[in-house]
């Protein structure tokens, strides 16, 4: 691995590439699609906040391939959760060839010191308080090894979605209100980066935002919030502004919103469609094991009827495998699911990132059985359950996957959801949805949100 000082860049010939990697199949090839419809919000952000004397691309490795002929002399990669572990390796095949190397995101921030080997640079946590220092250090040769700095006054610049609008993309661009969530489960990366804390940007500026992407010609966007509902009036208050634009839009948040009628009939007036909660388990002790004793899975039913009959639709998130958790309340999950209508369900295993305080739990409990912190991918079991063996846990993992997404559960949750029929081109787009995710689970492939 090349370790070589960098040289100063010329001003007339500076570059840099983003990329947004891509994670790896179970046979070990990148993951491939023909689109992309998440699409990420750091790259556009960071090359909006790139002076305009630097030339920047971005490539989007889901969808297209790397160009590893480029004459960027600066390499700067992110990417999603398990992506982690291709981003290591491009960005050691980046150094290889002598370029300067900068990684960030979530997962690099959470183990920086393990990023490190692999780059010149690590940004740990926020890019944009950190991020013109960084370019101003390129420019005078002066690269630091790492990159900290608390988000204080969150505010950012308009993105440039002109550098992936003519990529193969979905119908729908992200927006970000607020960043953090002031919930503290001990397994959750966002509340080991935030700490509970939760960052709001001034209202003027996500319409702002928002309006760019109705200007760009898009009907929809995603709020990228980690919980859109951190502060009740503040999305009384968006969702008004949202309503004159005639937008339809989604985001996450959690499940208490439940018991909000006028907020929930805010949101549905203002072209909310659909809402994704991390319920996590139906397990009350399992919840409480993971610092999640706030939410009350006896109510998730009444909570998510309540969701659904204001016209919002459910996509939610859970995870197998807590202290709690027994075979039988993991098979018992893919009724749930099926009886309450959730339309994009996706499930992980509870694994002990390294950097959270679950991962500090179960290496002091002596419970953790597979170091290799690369195969940490959310659907094998590496830690010892209690009430069930690693192996058994990662099977019945995929047998919830299995039962969840055959064609009977799919029509059930699709066809026959409230209103299913009145937004019948939203039904068939769920429908095929989960159609691909069948597809995937069937190959081993996790549905996840690349």
């Amino acid at each position: 691995m090349t370790n070589k000082k960098k040289e100063l860049i010329p001003i007339a010939h500076k570059k840099i590439l983003f990329i947004q990697s891509t994670p790896y199949a179970p046979a070990g090839q990148p993951i491939k699609k023909k689109k992309l419809y998440f699409v990420g919000l750091a790259l556009p952000l960071l090359a909006a906040l790139t002076p305009d004397h630097w030339q920047v691309d971005v490539c989007l490795e889901t969808i297209e391939d790397i160009p590893w002929d480029t004459d960027a002399q600066v390499v700067a990669i992110g990417g999603m959760g398990h992506a982690i572990v291709r981003s290591k390796d491009i960005a050691a095949a980046f150094k290889e060839q002598g370029k300067t190397v900068i990684m960030g995101g979530y997962m690099a921030s959470m183990m920086a010191d393990e990023a490190k080997q692999y780059c010149d640079s690590v940004v740990i946590g926020d890019a944009e308080p950190v991020w013109q220092q960084v370019i101003k250090d390129l420019e005078q040769g002066n690269l630091q090894p790492f990159y900290e700095k608390p988000l204080v006054d969150y505010t950012t610049p308009l993105p440039r979605f002109d550098l992936i609008l003519d990529k193969p993309i979905g119908d729908f661009l992200p927006v970000q209100a607020g960043r953090g969530c002031p919930n503290t489960c001990s397994f959750c990366s966002v509340y080991c980066l935030y700490k509970g804390r939760y960052h709001q940007r001034k209202l003027e500026e996500v319409m702002r935002d928002i309006e760019q992407v109705k200007t760009l010609g898009f009907n929809k966007f995603l709020l990228l919030d980690d919980n859109i509902a951190a502060s009740r009036d503040y999305l009384l208050a968006l969702a008004e502004a949202i309503t004159p634009l005639g937008m339809k839009w989604f985001s996450q948040c959690d499940i208490t919103i439940g018991d909000d009628p006028v907020l929930l009939k805010s949101l549905a007036k203002s072209g909310c469609i659909a809402l994704s909660f991390g319920l996590e388990s139906i397990s009350a002790e399992s919840l409480q094991s993971m610092d999640k004793g706030w939410a009350n899975p006896a109510r998730y039913r009444k909570l998510m009827k309540n969701i659904q009959q204001a016209g919002i639709d459910v996509s939610t998130e859970m995870v197998v495998g807590a202290d709690g958790d027994t075979l039988a309340s993991i098979a018992d999950t893919a009724e749930f699911i099926a009886s309450t209508g959730v339309v994009v369900p996706r499930f992980y295993i509870l694994t002990p990132i390294p950097g959270t305080a679950f991962f500090d739990k179960m290496k002091q409990q002596g419970r953790i059985v597979k170091d290799d912190i690369y195969a940490y991918n959310g659907t094998e079991a590496v830690h010892q359950p209690l009430h069930m063996t690693p192996e058994e846990l990662t099977q019945a993992y995929w047998n919830l996957y299995e039962k969840v997404f055959s064609l009977s559960s799919i029509v059930r949750r699709t066809f026959f959801r409230p209103g299913a029929l009145r937004k019948l081109p939203l039904t068939l787009f769920y429908v095929s949805v989960n159609l691909f995710y069948r597809y995937q689970i069937k190959r081993r492939i996790p549905p996840n949100i690349i």
